[in-house]
């Protein structure tokens, strides 16, 4: 779909999107594991995010399913409490998995977030309230977070 961060990519199983990112982000998976296109399966995910790009949406409902280790799962599910208009650290989520030692590896996990916009990596920044990596881009980041409302550093 086209968005104001450039052209996304939704991956849909049935009814359940598996993956949704920008098409020119880091750590794309192969498109030979996508499997067959169809055309209408990912239609709430579209009206959706439309919704949310236009400022009237805070929580996405459409059903996700994202594929990773236990550790990137739990990572992803910190990431997911993370509500509309906050932001958190790589230390405040390694702490919040229980595992406060694990900040560079909790930053990998947030890299390789299959649902991006979705599970809010994005509302990730540095301890120092600067803006730190992100898959789609620091533009992207900024895009992303100042429609949520939220100023940030750097």
């Amino acid at each position: 779909m086209n968005s104001p961060i450039g052209r996304l990519r939704i991956v849909v199983d049935g009814d359940v999107v598996t993956y949704l990112a920008m098409e020119d982000q880091a750590h794309l998976p192969s498109v030979t594991t996508f499997g067959k296109k169809s055309k209408g399966c990912a239609a709430q995910a579209v009206a959706e995010l439309d919704a949310y790009f236009a400022g009237e949406l805070q929580c996405f409902r459409f059903a996700t399913s994202a594929h990773g280790t236990l550790f990137q799962q739990a990572v992803w599910k910190a990431l997911s409490n993370i509500s509309f208009g906050q932001t958190s650290t790589y230390g405040a989520i390694a702490h919040a998995i229980g595992n406060p030692k694990a900040v560079r590896a909790v930053g990998s996990a947030i890299g390789h977030n299959p649902l991006s916009i979705v599970v809010p990596c994005h509302r990730v920044i540095g301890a120092s309230g600067n803006l730190t990596g992100y898959a789609g881009g620091l533009d992207r980041k900024r895009f992303l977070l100042q429609l949520e409302g939220v100023s940030v550093a750097g």
